[in-house]
């Protein structure tokens, strides 16, 4: 057919394997995403992991205490 893309044409459902897989979403353990990726972490930037808790703690304004 002239005018006519395979895109235009109905896809008949996939059956097989896929279809009969049971995925347990309700599992606390599955993970789909990590929180944070490995490039937003210090390593990610090439620095090493540091913590400023402390200075950050005593250079705190007067009036915050």
């Amino acid at each position: 057919m002239r005018g006519v893309s395979r895109l235009d044409e109905p896809q008949a459902p996939r059956a097989g394997l896929d279809a009969e897989r049971v995925v347990d979403l309700n599992d606390e353990d599955f993970v789909v995403l990590p929180d944070q990726s490995v490039d937003d972490t210090d390593r990610g930037w090439g620095e090493y992991p540091s913590s400023n808790h402390g200075w950050l703690l005593d250079e705190r304004p007067p009036h915050w205490e």
